[in-house]
């Protein structure tokens, strides 16, 4: 009975916490926002406890900070986000490191019939669909790697700077990224390390002016839509 109990609660948990960080990586929270446990909770349909226990977990993955009575979503900051995006390129630079000497044929095959499977989404396909076809292709490099923990660090990076790519794939669209990909592909078969670390490279980071940019489109989107309601 009370293994059965437990399992009701650790899915209730996860639940909870997945639907808590779905609302932090879109900013449902509003940067600086106070969250409520109450209200969420209200909102949930489950008790307080499930709730401070998922916002304890979106502080140590990075989404909320604590404040005077419980939680607040962090703001959207410049230089917070050339920080993750500098982790990303050294992780994902390390990644394909690992991968040149590790990845098989048959991964580096799969890797292509993704691309060419990705290649044929329609161009209409809603932003968020096709960051996570980006991320899958990123994400299929670090599984090359071999290392779990460089994965797990990848995904969290990848969580946290979400918005900004929703961002920014607007801005940059697909086919660039498709051909970029594809060139590391290439690069990574040919076991050509320097070549696809500067694809790579040049893939990954954003200058400090489009980080910018996007986080002034960003916050437009967060804000006006309220004020456009309001009016």
């Amino acid at each position: 009975m009370k293994d059965s109990i437990s399992k009701v609660r650790r899915e209730r948990g996860s639940g909870v916490f997945q639907a808590l960080r779905d609302m932090a990586i879109s900013y449902q929270f509003k940067p600086g926002e106070r969250i409520s446990e109450i209200d969420l909770a209200e909102r949930l349909g489950v008790s307080r406890t499930p709730v401070r226990e998922a916002l304890a977990r979106l502080v140590t993955d990075g989404f909320l900070v604590p404040c005077t009575r419980g939680f607040m979503r962090r703001p959207l900051d410049i230089q917070e986000t050339l920080d993750l995006y500098e982790a990303r390129v050294a992780i994902e630079r390390e990644c394909l490191r690992l991968a040149m000497e590790r990845a098989s044929d048959a991964q580096i095959a799969e890797a292509r019939a993704y691309l060419d499977t990705s290649r044929q989404v329609p161009p209409d396909t809603p932003i968020p669909a096709l960051v996570e076809l980006d991320e899958g292709f990123h994400l299929r490099i670090a599984a090359m790697a071999g290392n779990a923990e460089l994965q797990r660090m990848l995904a969290n990076i990848n969580e946290r700077i979400r918005f900004i790519r929703w961002i920014d794939m607007e801005s940059v669209g697909r086919d660039s990224t498709q051909k970029e990909h594809r060139a590391i592909v290439e690069a990574l078969a040919r076991r050509a390390p320097a070549e696809a670390e500067r694809l790579l490279t040049d893939h990954i980071a954003l200058r400090r002016e489009q980080i910018v940019e996007a986080i002034k489109l960003g916050l437009a989107r967060i804000y006006l839509p309220q004020e456009a309601g309001a009016a």
